[in-house]
């Protein structure tokens, strides 16, 4: 059986573009990465596109004028872990000798939708009482603070380390170098969240992949998939560890076991910092630390550029933002980059092996509605 590379990676500029459709931006990162890839358009078999946010049929008016030959289009929606979602169906046709070439890309424009939180689900018990993401996070904060005894200011340092990463990405359009105080003094949002320990709400961008099982013919090196996992949320009835990311640590067991490895071995992870608290939640459930040592983590300059395992050298979604189709994919961007060596200021010496950790959706009873993970090797 031929394993499946990824051959081919782009992204468009991650940011705030209403005079661009959602088609135009997934176009920029189609393009780009067939020709990373040295693939013609004639040569894809499939296109998977991820997209939670720009209605039916995304795929085929992303591709509508790229001159494509009625290829088949898929469309996936599993929340912000559609771009990742995506790419394990696309892994699983290429295994299966289904196609030798595809194409995954995700995208979606947030600029259109007038600002805010995400738009729920409103027949959905918590949503229709006002659980939207924010303070669905921020209590999860407020118990994991009381009981780790943990000091707001080591949420606000997870912004500055991310930003700071930001800032040598140059697709992260919005972001800025920012300091502890900052970040505190930031506008509140839903205490002990600021806005600086948010993503942003509207941004807009694309990421695209070529996956392949012929021979390879692109710039770079091509890069390895040790391990695609995509799950779902298990129902929880009555009183649940909001500390616990359940969903996350079942994924990541399921990627560990696959790809042969486990969280020492790393070189870089990409993971959902939608909130600053997802991170130190994150760092626990991948394995990284045990409960209550995150903070210990973060302080150590560990998870940092120049760390012994840098988290979201990318910016993560504080610092990029966060178009929920695009945002799994743009994770393996960066992460393919990183181990081809090509991620200039940002570069982490050496890195051979990296993880992206993608969740998607909030509905009641569960901790979230889907979770992806990808394990990529050099």
């Amino acid at each position: 059986m031929t394993q499946p590379l990824i051959t081919g990676v782009g992204i468009s500029d991650f940011g705030r573009f209403p005079q661009w459709p959602e088609e135009a931006l997934a176009q920029a990162a189609i393009l780009a990465a067939l020709d990373d890839a040295g693939v013609a358009m004639s040569q894809v078999q499939a296109f998977y596109c991820g997209n939670a946010a720009g209605g039916s049929l995304p795929g085929q008016r992303s591709l509508r004028e790229l001159h494509t030959q009625g290829q088949p289009v898929y469309n996936i929606d599993n929340a912000c872990s559609s771009g990742a979602t995506a790419l394990n169906l696309a892994l699983q046709a290429l295994t299966a000798g289904a196609y030798d070439t595809v194409v995954v890309f995700g995208m979606d424009q947030l600029s259109n939708l007038g600002g805010g939180t995400l738009p729920l689900n409103q027949r959905d018990w918590n949503n229709r009482r006002g659980m939207v993401m924010p303070a669905l996070y921020a209590m999860r904060a407020k118990r994991y603070m009381d009981d780790y005894d943990v000091p707001v200011s080591v949420l606000a340092d997870v912004s500055v380390k991310n930003r700071r990463h930001g800032a040598l990405n140059p697709i992260a359009t919005f972001c800025k170098l920012v300091t502890r105080e900052e970040v505190l003094a930031s506008r509140p949002v839903a205490e002990p969240l600021t806005l600086l320990q948010c993503c942003p709400a509207v941004v807009d961008g694309a990421a695209a992949v070529v996956l392949t099982t012929r021979p390879a013919r692109g710039q770079a090196k091509p890069v390895r998939v040790l391990a695609s996992i995509v799950q779902s949320g298990v129902f929880e009835p009555g009183v649940v560890d909001m500390t616990e990311a359940e969903i996350t640590a079942r994924s990541a067991r399921l990627a560990y076991e696959a790809a042969g490895i486990g969280p020492d071995d790393l070189s870089l992870i990409e993971l959902h910092d939608a909130f600053t608290i997802s991170e130190l939640l994150y760092y626990e459930a991948l394995g990284l630390c045990g409960r209550g040592e995150a903070q210990h983590l973060l302080n150590s300059g560990a998870t940092a550029l120049g760390g012994r395992i840098p988290v979201n050298p990318s910016g993560g979604l504080i610092a990029k933002g966060h178009p929920p189709g695009a945002t799994g994919l743009a994770q393996v961007v960066e992460i393919c980059e990183q181990i081809q060596q090509r991620a200039g200021k940002r570069q982490i010496p050496g890195a051979r092996l990296g993880l992206s950790q993608v969740t998607g959706g909030g509905i009641w009873g569960v901790d979230h509605a889907a979770c992806s993970i990808h394990i990529l090797s050099a």
